[in-house]
């Protein structure tokens, strides 16, 4: 498998992802109680964390603003503004039996620990199973992944965002949703062709 380049990557088209009633903003308890409830049941979720850039030298950020969290079917973001109404969230995220794939996982740890002191635990991270996986020396992030296992261009319109604003415009939403969900079918599809590789 061959990592694309910037312009290979340019030219394909657009990442499907999840649509946008696939997307649930979790912000009073009620809901909260329904998304935790459905996390529980799965072995292996996609994960990642947005927060608002810094745009002034020696600026320290403030994030997460936002912890998004995605099963196969859908994706709960939890815009962390509302913290106090989804505080079990940090079992899910601390679970030892759930494990957690995502991109650049060791800054959300920190963040999660620093702003909330939750420990996110069984996790792995994509670049380096990826990187074994593929047999490629230099670092994967999603953008090259998405890529290099399902042909398709990850939007990254979205990332220079406000985070830390709310409500969350349709945009903000999928390109949050898409980098939970696009890790998750990642490190399924990984596990699958491992399966079916004699």
């Amino acid at each position: 498998m061959q990592r694309p380049t910037k312009e290979q990557i340019r030219d394909l088209p657009l990442y499907d992802g999840i649509s946008l009633e696939n997307i649930i903003v979790v912000t009073n308890k009620a809901d909260s109680i329904n998304a935790i409830a459905e996390l529980r049941t799965h072995s292996c979720l996609g994960f990642d964390t947005e927060s608002k850039p810094c745009f002034v030298k020696g600026e320290v950020s403030d994030g997460p603003h936002l912890i998004q969290i995605a099963t196969k079917s859908k994706v709960f973001l939890f815009p962390t503004k509302f913290y106090e109404n989804f505080t079990a969230i940090a079992e899910i995220l601390s679970d030892p039996t759930i494990k957690k794939v995502g991109f650049g996982l060791k800054e959300d740890k920190k963040l999660l620990f620093r702003k909330f002191g939750i420990k996110l635990i069984n996790t792995e991270e994509l670049s380096s199973k990826v990187m074994r996986f593929a047999q490629v020396k230099q670092r994967v992030g999603a953008r090259v992944a998405v890529a290099m296992f399902f042909n398709q261009r990850l939007s990254k319109s979205a990332q220079q965002s406000n985070w830390s604003i709310f409500p969350l415009h349709d945009h903000q939403k999928r390109y949050a949703a898409n980098d939970a969900h696009s890790a998750l079918l990642i490190d399924l599809e990984i596990e699958r062709q491992s399966h079916s590789s004699p």
